[in-house]
C-alpha cells in the first residue's frame, strides 16, 4: 500500500481484532507540510480517490499553494477579508477593487445571516455539506433565491482567496446547489408616455428625467455627472464617475461602465435649457445638484415628480431604473444593434444585454421571414438591373 494512504475501519470491523477487514470505512490520505510542521489529512470513499488527491496535494505543497489547516475561524477570516477589501488590498476576480456598496452588502449578509450560524467554526473544517444545509434551510424558510445567493457570495470570495493565497485544501462553496432566481421582466413605458412625463416634470428636474430616459445612465452615474462630461457640441455624454451614498465620487460600476453615449436632440435641448437655468456653471459643477450643491436625492426627486405628474393629470409614473430600461427599449426599436447597445448601456458583456432585453429584440419567425424576404427582393432586383445594364 502506498505511503500516506491508509485504510479506515468502521466500528466493529473484524480487522480491529486482527482478522480480515469486512467493512467499507473508506481511506485516508495524508501529506506532510514541512512549512507548517504538520500533516494534512483527508478522507475518501475509495483508494483511487485518496491516491489522486495525495498526488495533487504533494504538487500543491511543492508549488506553495497548499497549507496545513489552522485554527482560524470563519469569523476571523471574514474580518480579515473585509478589512483587506475595504482597504483596496483584496480585489475581485477581474482585478478591480470592490465597490463600497458591494462591501456593505457583504458585511451585512455575513453579520446578519452567515456568522451567527457558522462564525465560530474553523474555516478549514466547514464542508460543502455544511453550507448546503444552510442553503436548504434558507430555501425551506421561503427566502428569495436572490437573497440566498447574496448570502453565499461573500463566502465564495473569502474561500476563493483562502484557497489561492492561504493554501486552503478545499473550497466548500464549489458545487453548492443554489436556487436560480426567476428572471424579472423589465418595466418600460411607451415613447409618448415617457415624453409626457418628462414634459410635466418640475422645471429643475426635467433635464434629469430626460437624461435618464434618453441616455440610460444609472442612478449613481446621474448623481456624479459633471458638466465637463457633457459635450453639447458633439452630442455625447461621457460616463467616468459614479456616486456612492457614503463614499461620494467613485469609479463606475465596471470597467465597461466608462463609456460615451449618444445624445439625441430631445436630450440636448433639455440640457441646454438646464445649463442656462444654472447660469453657465463651471465644468466641475454637478449637472444635477440639489439646492445645497450636492447630488440630488432620489426620494426627494420622486416626491416632486409624483406631485407634478398628479397635478398634470398623468396616471403613469416613472423611476430611474425604469427609465434606463426604457432607454434600452427605445434603442432597440430604433434599430441599434445589440453590441452597440451593450456599449451604450455600460454592460459588462453583451450577454447581460441579451439576458435583460433579448425579448425586446426582433427575432420571431415572422419577423425573420419578413427581413429575409426584403433582403432577397432587393438582391434580386439589383441582379436584374445589372443584367439589363449589361445587355444594353
Amino acid at each position: 500500500m502506498a505511503t500516506g494512504i491508509s485504510k479506515r475501519h468502521s466500528r466493529g470491523c473484524s480487522a480491529l481484532n486482527g482478522r480480515a477487514c469486512r467493512c467499507n470505512g473508506g481511506w485516508e490520505a495524508s501529506v506532510y507540510s514541512a512549512r507548517d510542521g504538520k500533516k494534512i489529512r483527508k478522507r475518501f470513499r475509495t483508494h483511487q480517490e485518496a491516491a489522486s488527491w495525495r498526488a495533487s496535494a504533494k504538487l500543491s505543497l511543492d508549488l506553495g499553494r497548499l497549507r496545513a489547516p489552522t485554527a482560524t475561524t470563519l469569523r476571523d477570516a471574514a474580518d480579515t477579508w473585509l478589512a483587506g477589501a475595504e482597504a483596496g488590498e483584496i480585489r475581485n476576480r477581474s482585478g478591480h477593487g470592490y465597490k463600497p456598496a458591494t462591501l456593505r452588502g457583504y458585511r451585512q449578509a455575513l453579520e446578519d445571516r452567515v456568522l451567527p450560524l457558522l462564525g465560530d467554526r474553523k474555516l478549514a473544517a466547514i464542508t460543502t455539506s455544511d453550507l448546503q444545509a444552510v442553503v436548504d434551510m434558507w430555501v425551506g424558510e421561503g427566502q428569495p433565491a436572490s437573497t440566498i445567493r447574496n448570502g453565499i457570495k461573500p463566502l465564495q470570495a473569502i474561500y476563493r482567496r483562502a484557497r489561492s493565497r492561504g493554501g486552503l485544501a478545499v473550497n466548500p462553496t464549489h458545487d453548492l446547489e443554489l436556487p436560480a432566481p426567476r428572471p424579472k421582466e423589465v418595466e418600460i413605458v411607451a415613447p409618448e408616455v415617457g415624453a409626457a412625463l418628462v414634459d410635466a416634470a418640475p422645471d429643475d428636474d426635467r433635464a434629469l428625467w430626460a437624461t435618464a430616459l434618453y441616455a440610460g445612465l444609472r442612478h449613481g452615474e446621474l448623481r456624479a455627472l459633471r458638466w465637463r462630461a457633457v459635450d453639447l457640441a458633439a452630442g455625447t455624454i461621457r460616463v467616468t464617475e459614479s456616486w456612492d451614498q457614503r463614499e461620494g465620487a467613485i469609479d463606475p460600476k465596471t470597467a465597461t461602465s466608462r463609456r460615451s453615449t449618444p445624445m439625441p436632440g430631445l436630450l440636448r435641448d433639455a440640457l441646454v435649457e438646464h445649463r442656462l437655468r444654472q447660469g453657465e456653471p463651471d465644468d466641475d459643477a454637478l449637472v444635477f445638484a440639489s439646492e445645497r450643491g450636492v447630488p440630488f436625492h432620489a426620494t426627494s426627486l420622486y416626491r416632486r415628480a409624483d406631485s407634478a405628474w398628479g397635478e398634470a393629470g398623468l396616471r403613469d409614473r416613472l423611476r430611474l431604473h425604469q427609465a434606463r430600461h426604457t432607454y434600452a427599449s427605445f434603442m432597440i426599436a430604433a434599430g441599434v444593434n445589440a453590441k452597440a447597445l451593450s456599449s451604450f448601456m455600460g454592460h459588462s458583456s453583451i450577454k447581460v444585454t441579451f439576458d435583460l432585453y433579448g425579448h425586446l429584440m426582433p427575432g420571431t419567425t415572422s419577423e425573420a421571414a419578413a427581413l429575409l424576404d426584403t433582403f432577397l427582393q432587393v438582391a434580386h432586383q439589383d441582379t436584374e438591373n445589372a443584367v439589363r445594364a449589361a445587355a444594353r
